[in-house]
């Protein structure tokens, strides 16, 4: 069987036969050779021969060599164009490149030239069979045996079911030379409101129509992921990595690429997606990374959150309020004091309507709610621990038998607890602010970017641009801005420094462009502010 179609255009039948003669004799068998001698012919032979490479002459009766290759690439990505032409025109030359011409031949040709060509080409084409075999058979693989295997070590690290022997076999199968990892938590849903997708269930469904695309969009943006099944509206992810610790440029470039991944998600599948990472650990902490993602995800509201940037089952009766203690401790975790309060006492009162003949078990319940909102305070970093600090703790519950006043002890405390988590969280925030805006003001002379400034205090841009907003009520350029007009105004005041070293002191390279800025900011040019000490112009 012939390994390549050839197809021969030339109006010129000695040409023809000349063509196919190098060829027989060169290649013998491994070749089949068809021609035609029109350029309407050559289209239509073309879509019915599907040749691998096509021999073009520029010069036929009809549609000229160029159209009817344009035509014929449309419907043949694959084909190997060698043009002859015994126009060596430098137009004809340059869209035979843009049509991916391998070899352009004048007349007249050579044996030798068409020989080297044609062995080009059948290299080429050897490469992109070879490549697509092997993308085939990747994609087998990855579609059949590897999903598996990925899946089971993502679960047994997730849910802990595991013996180190079985760690050891899943690296082997999935040739992981590392222990250490970090951990996506995919998230889809409708839309997102606040921290939160909608319709995690629609959601989940629709996803199962998409698995396929996102696993290879993942598996393209996160080289070396092992991805576990989907679990209603998340999927959860494991990138190895060698190093203990991210360094600042992977991380921002990591985000980066995330949130690029997010938005061409949206236009693929019409879902909604955010992503949580968590920061790199042991591959047997892998179940606290994931949540460290899951995490990262509720205490803030981007498309896509690092820890790093952050402050960072049970069967029950059917009368227990499960719901209520879901959301007390999700308002805990976020040092949502307000709602916690609202909600511990919402919570008091279902159990005391439902458990009141059992006060010592409300005592108890109480009692382990509060000890269990400040170990997440603690854990946040939010209060400080102290092994005789709730001593009382247990006497004064005990002492308690109004229901009113062990409420009031309850919701205080829980009250307390959020205050420490959202403080810590709110100093985090404001200290690295800070810390940007005395680096502003010390560097202000110089060109300095928001890049810049956030990787001083060690958080990536987008989220340093979302928090200094936040705190200083206008954006990093604004705030510089406002400085350095301010500087400005004042050294024209007070010295009698030239315009241009003025411009220089205050982190602008070009008067002109300084001249524009100040006007903008402060209504007058430098010159009429300096001649009139006035920021509205003449009096």
């Amino acid at each position: 069987m012939s390994r390549y179609k050839i197809m021969l255009a030339d109006d010129e039948g000695i040409v023809i036969d000349s063509l196919k003669f190098i060829i027989e004799k060169e290649f013998g068998d491994s070749c089949a050779v068809e021609f035609a001698k029109t350029g309407r012919s050559v289209i239509e032979l073309a879509e019915n021969y599907r040749p691998d490479i096509a021999i073009m002459d520029i010069q036929m009766p009809g549609i000229n060599g160029i159209e009817a290759m344009r035509e014929i690439r449309a419907t043949n990505q694959s084909v190997v164009f060698i043009v002859m032409s015994a126009y060596d025109k430098f137009d004809y030359a340059k869209e035979a490149i843009r049509l991916g011409v391998l070899e352009y031949i004048t007349k007249p040709m050579e044996k030798t030239r068409i020989v080297a060509a044609l062995k080009k080409a059948m290299e080429q084409i050897d490469r992109e069979r070879d490549k697509r075999s092997n993308d085939l058979l990747i994609r087998e693989k990855l579609e059949t045996v590897m999903p598996i295997i990925e899946s089971g070590l993502v679960y047994n690290l997730l849910f802990q079911e595991h013996f180190t022997e079985d760690i050891e076999n899943y690296k082997q199968l999935l040739n992981l030379t590392t222990d250490r990892a970090y951990m996506l938590a995919v998230v889809c849903g409708e839309s997102q409101e606040g921290n939160h997708m909608t319709d995690a269930v629609g959601s989940s469904v629709k996803l199962q129509e998409h698995d396929h695309t996102l696993r290879e969009a993942l598996k393209e943006a996160y080289p070396g992921v092992v991805l576990g099944m989907s679990m209603s509206n998340k999927l959860p992810g494991l990138v190895p990595c060698k190093e203990d610790q991210m360094a600042y440029e992977e991380r921002i470039a990591l985000i980066e690429r995330s949130r690029e991944l997010v938005r061409e998600l949206k236009k693929r599948t019409q879902i909604s997606f955010r992503i949580g990472i968590s920061a790199i650990a042991p591959l047997e902490e892998a179940r606290n990374s994931y949540k460290e993602a899951i995490n990262a995800l509720i205490m803030t509201t981007g498309s896509v959150a690092h820890v790093d940037d952050l402050p960072i089952g049970c069967a029950h009766e059917e009368t227990y309020p499960l719901d209520l203690e879901k959301k007390l401790f999700a308002e805990v975790k976020n040092g949502d004091a307000a709602h916690a309060v609202t909600t511990a006492e919402s919570y008091f009162d279902v159990i005391e309507e439902r458990y009141g003949d059992y006060l010592m078990n409300i005592r108890l319940k109480v009692l382990e709610f509060v000890l269990y909102a400040e170990h997440l305070a603690y854990n946040s970093g939010g209060m400080r621990y102290e092994f005789r600090d709730r001593a009382d703790y247990l006497p004064v519950v005990m002492e308690m038998a109004e229901s009113a006043a062990l409420r009031k002890w309850f919701a205080d405390k829980i009250g307390e607890a959020c205050r420490n988590i959202g403080t810590k969280a709110s100093e985090k925030s404001m200290g690295a602010v800070e810390a940007a805006k005395a680096y502003i003001r010390s560097n202000y002379s110089r060109d300095i970017s928001l890049d810049e400034v956030s990787q001083v205090v060690n958080i990536s841009p987008y989220y340093f641009s979302k928090i200094f907003k936040e705190d200083v009520g206008e954006g990093f350029v604004e705030y510089l801005t406002g400085l350095r007009m301010d500087r400005a105004r004042e050294l024209l005041n007070t010295t009698e420094y030239s315009m241009k070293e003025i411009c220089s002191m205050v982190g602008y390279a070009d008067p002109n462009y300084f001249s524009r800025i100040f006007k903008k900011n402060v209504g007058v040019t430098p010159t009429e502010y300096k001649q009139y000490g006035t920021e509205t112009g003449k009096e």
